[in-house]
């Protein structure tokens, strides 16, 4: 990638809104950008300057100072100076009102003076490459902007404020200690330096392995939190499974009527419980089909309860307990479902739930009685009670797998000193383990991953 090239995008989302902006970076962002400009006032650093967009064709300075045929849209222009910028370059932001037509008119402007247009997260690229920001943060920004909830985002402005990169420098430095202290006594033997006993390597190799597996360790909250999980609303028709599933999306987004099996198809909806998004799917009722189209939407429920990470059945606490109800709690036998026994408004006590039952959470989608416990249940379910105010957990796979690869590696340290290996062998499982970690903030890595990581990312960012 050619850093000197001055590049332009787009940076709002694709359609149409009240604004609109156009991104330029590099050494010539302001030289194409002010021919097509009419402004109030010169451009100053970090202050925005109101003016107008014109068509730099055709007519000359003074004649486009004077005619208000050239002007095109009325716009704000923002000039951020190198170095105080978000990719250390010149970047020029140009907003105009949200008309595709007029942002697409200033790309092609620019591009006819010598821009190139940027690539998917190349904005971001430079910003990694010019030391503005480490991998780790820089996959924050587009974890920042694909977040659902308000919590994911909280969490993903964190890390992009360096929290994981923060975490880990403790731990990259005790281990770089450990690397220095076996490359001293190799290199330095003959100069009577002494070479650390086993215990000691041993001990340092504990002190690097008990953070990282402490970090190891909170990977699956933050899987959680990145990816969210699905929820399966199973049960037999009528029992108040779409009323249910409108409670919880807050909105009447499933048709509920009083006759039994008006659900005949998967109806989903992501919600927030909890900072954590969850996917709820709500499902034909489970039951002997009474024609086609009723059976292809059983089939597709059994489809939706085999999928999801999780599953809730649905229960009429205002009837006894049916043999449908039997057999749907047998066939997910082993999975620990959350049984909720809804229309407890209507309950009466022959109508009660059974013994085994018991820990049916009791709910009314009618007036909203226990739709709070219900949520807290899931929450738990999920593994949301994992402590929230901690900064720098694993969210992301890559960052997973590398910290398990450091692990790997310490454990090949471990074995080596026990079996007495050479520390000149015992120095490439550290150096290992260090690898690893240095590829999480960007400190080793490969081109084949920097255009795997900014290839996700949108245009213009």
């Amino acid at each position: 990638m050619n850093l000197d090239d001055t590049i332009v995008a787009i940076a709002t989302p694709p359609g149409r809104g009240g604004i609109g902006v156009v991104r330029l970076a590099g050494p010539e962002a302001r030289a194409i950008a002010e021919p097509m400009l009419r402004l109030k006032h010169e451009l100053e650093p970090g202050r925005a300057i109101f003016g107008e967009l014109i068509d730099p064709c055709g007519a000359g300075a003074l004649a486009r100072e004077k005619d208000d045929s050239a002007r095109i849209d009325e716009v704000v222009v923002t000039y951020f100076q190198k170095p105080h910028s978000y990719t250390t370059d010149d970047i020029i932001e140009i907003s105009a009102h949200g008309s595709p037509v007029v942002l697409r008119h200033i790309v092609e402007l620019a591009l006819a003076r010598g821009a190139r247009l940027a690539e998917p997260g190349e904005f971001t690229m430079r910003a990694f490459l010019n030391g503005r920001l480490d991998l780790a943060q820089a996959e924050a920004v587009r974890d920042l902007i694909d977040s659902q909830t308000l919590f994911q985002a909280k969490v993903a402005a964190q890390q992009l404020e360096g929290s994981l990169s923060k975490r880990l420098k403790p731990i990259k430095q005790k281990l770089v200690e450990l690397i220095a202290l076996l490359e001293a006594g190799i290199d330095f033997a003959e100069d009577d330096i002494s070479v650390a006993p086993d215990k000691v390597i041993l001990g340092h190799i504990d002190d690097v392995r008990a953070p990282l597996e402490q970090l190891a360790a909170s990977s699956a909250y933050g899987k959680l939190v990145h990816e969210g999980l699905t929820l399966a609303i199973v049960g037999r028709p009528n029992v108040g499974k779409s009323s249910l599933f409108n409670r919880l999306v807050e909105r009447e987004r499933a048709i509920v009527t009083a006759q039994p099996g008006t659900t005949r198809d998967l109806v989903s909806e992501t919600v927030a419980i909890g900072g954590i998004p969850v996917r709820l799917v709500d499902t034909a009722g489970i039951r002997r089909a009474l024609d086609e189209a009723e059976s292809i939407g059983i089939q597709k429920s059994m489809e939706a309860l085999a999928d999801a990470d999780m599953v809730l059945i649905v229960l009429d606490a205002s009837h006894p307990i049916a043999n449908e109800d039997r057999e749907l709690l047998g066939q997910v036998e082993g999975r620990s479902p959350i049984l909720v026994a809804n229309k407890s408004d209507l309950k009466s006590p022959r109508s009660s739930v059974p013994d085994h039952l018991l820990a049916a959470i009791e709910t009314s989608a009618l007036t909203g009685y226990g739709i709070d416990e219900l949520r807290a249940a899931i929450l738990a379910r999920a593994g949301g009670a994992a402590p929230q105010i901690e900064t720098g957990f694993l969210t992301n796979v890559r960052h997973q797998q590398l910290v398990a690869d450091s692990l790997a590696a310490l454990t090949s340290a471990t074995t080596a000193v026990s079996a007495r290996v050479p520390h000149e062998m015992l120095l490439l499982d550290l150096y290992n383990a260090l690898r690893a970690l240095d590829e999480i903030t960007g400190a080793t890595t490969t081109d084949e991953i920097l255009s795997l990581i900014f290839g996700t990312f949108c245009i213009g960012k």
